[in-house]
């Protein structure tokens, strides 16, 4: 059965096993039960938990039964997935009983085979359209009416109740309708939080605010309901969500996250997938057309706050490129280096995990800084390397990093040494002879001419 809230098991399994005996009743008798609970028909046999152990005991040694019998093919199958079945079958010796085929399945019968089909596409067509009838709904519930429709409340808010609802059985059952209301406890910090970005501070300095002063954050808030998350601080990331929220401004918002369900390598005959959510374009978003709830901010306001940004913009206008970003790890804590661009010139930086949110301490690690011309220099001269790897010669920085990650390599940089790590080798890069740095102190070079400026290092090409 596909949910464990709105079905009975004892029912289901029952009504399915009285099928499944019927149909083999002077055939043969069930001697093991397989049933899950919870998992949608969509899921293929290998990830279901249940119809997994079928699988490892039917290609068991020890096997106790020689055919498996189904109480319904929409309870079982979806698709194609008994077609991805059947090799399974046919290699074991197995035979499967359908009550649509009032027996065994044979699977040279073509008649039968294209009445597998059929049920195939009948049970893919029926999830789909009750998806499609079930999202249309929410659609209609969250524009028209302002309906909360599950999930947790933000930070900021609680739930309340807001009335029965409107099915007249759901009532009748005690089902009542929630809406969001301001949490005492919180709704005032995120007030404050959208006032201190109207005033010009920088997300990572309401952060640390917030830290500073012990103020909960969200999963510190409510550890109950975010059992994923640590609660220990305020991130970056959790205060320009907030600050990117549309539902602070009073008006309920549907589908800012999807779940999409990716195919995952081919693995033997079973196609698999596994779901991921994403966040879906604004465009997409279902958003009430009245407000639904206590605003916490003014809609005036938060437009205002989406305008802002802190990040620098370049004064020619001319986007900035880092042909290795992705590419280069710090080879101190093993992080992928950031985008660094500082005096006109690209280059990499590792913070070593430490982030503007916490405050500088004595035993923090420095930030290490690469720049990108030494980078692409070094390996261009790099004559061991390119006994293996010719290609790396090219004087296009481009057709460089794109051969890099083609083949998977990576650039490891310290304060001691460059590499080039492939899946077979790792290739030391050398300084070329008119280097006068192994790392440049960026920070440093602040005022005035860069060349005055910047300090010779300790290691000497030769």
């Amino acid at each position: 059965m596909s949910t464990v809230h709105f079905q009975d098991r004892a029912s289901s399994c029952r009504w399915q096993r009285n099928f499944a005996e019927d149909l083999v009743a002077g055939h043969g008798r069930i001697v093991v039960e397989f049933f899950d609970e919870g998992v949608s028909r969509r899921v293929p046999w290998p990830d279901r938990p249940q119809a997994s152990r079928l699988l490892d005991a039917l290609m068991g040694s020890a096997r106790g039964f020689d055919a498996i019998v189904v109480g319904e093919y929409e309870r079982a199958f979806h698709g194609q997935q008994l077609e991805q079945l059947t090799p399974t079958l046919l290699s074991h010796g197995v035979q499967l009983w359908l009550p649509e085929t009032y027996g065994p399945v044979d699977f040279d019968n073509p008649r039968q085979m294209a009445l597998l089909d059929l049920l195939g596409v009948h049970s893919h067509r029926e999830v789909s359209r009750a998806r499609h009838r079930t999202t249309a709904a929410m659609r209609a519930q969250a524009e028209l009416q302002g309906r909360h429709l599950g999930g947790r409340p933000p930070y900021g808010y609680r739930l309340a109740d807001a009335g029965p609802h409107p099915n007249r059985a759901h009532a009748a059952w005690g089902r009542r309708l929630h809406r969001l209301e301001p949490d005492p406890a919180t709704a005032p910090h995120v007030r404050w939080i959208f006032e201190q970005r109207l005033a010009g501070r920088s997300v990572a300095s309401i952060a640390r605010a917030l830290n500073d002063t012990d103020v909960l954050c969200p999963s510190g808030a409510d550890p109950a309901r975010n059992p994923h998350r640590t609660g220990r601080q305020w991130m970056l990331t959790t205060v320009a969500a907030i600050l990117a929220n549309p539902r602070y401004t009073g008006r309920q918002v549907w589908n800012r996250q999807r779940t999409d369900r990716d195919a995952l390598p081919d693995e033997g005959t079973f196609d698999r997938h596994h779901e991921i959510q994403r966040w879906s374009a604004s465009t997409d978003w279902v958003i009430s057309r009245e407000i639904a709830h206590t605003p916490l901010v003014s809609e005036e306001r938060f437009v205002a706050v989406q305008a802002i940004h802190t990040a620098p913009t370049p004064a020619d206008g001319i986007p900035r490129c880092y042909v290795l970003a992705g590419v280069i790890c710090c080879g101190v804590c093993g992080r992928i280096m950031d985008s660094h661009w500082v005096h006109g010139r690209p280059g990499y930086r590792c913070r070593h995990g430490n982030t503007s949110t916490r405050p500088t301490s004595s035993r923090r690690q420095k930030t290490f800084y690469v720049r990108e011309d030494h980078l692409l220099d070094r390996i261009r001269h790099g004559r061991g390397l390119h006994r293996r790897h010719p290609a790396l010669r090219s004087p296009d920085p481009e057709k460089l990093a794109a051969y890099l990650r083609t083949n998977n390599m990576i650039i490891v940089c310290d304060h001691h040494a460059w590499t080039i790590e492939a899946e077979t080798a790792i290739y030391p890069l050398t300084p070329a002879a008119s280097f006068l740095a192994t790392t440049a102190k960026i920070p440093a070079q602040r005022d005035g001419d860069c060349s005055k400026r910047e300090k010779k290092s300790r290691f000497v090409g030769k």
